[in-house]
């Protein structure tokens, strides 16, 4: 059980980062973080902040970037 929320925290993760603008995707990342500390392992919830981490550093395409601007 605990493997599958893992990987539903990690997907919720990726369309985050693929439907909102940068500063609302990092507000849903520490949502996210807040909730799955309550139910995921300690070694999961350490591979969950790696895999956040990596994606906030990912850069979001400036042509992404604007298309969520214009639908806000």
């Amino acid at each position: 059980m605990n493997e599958q929320i893992f990987q539903a925290c990690k997907e919720l993760i990726d369309d985050a980062k693929t439907g909102c603008a940068d500063l609302v995707f990092k507000e849903t990342c520490l949502e996210i973080m807040c909730k799955a500390s309550h139910v995921l392992t300690p070694k999961q919830f350490k591979q969950l902040s790696e895999y956040v981490a990596e994606r906030m550093k990912e850069e979001t395409p400036f042509e992404l970037q604007q298309e969520l601007a214009i639908n806000r």
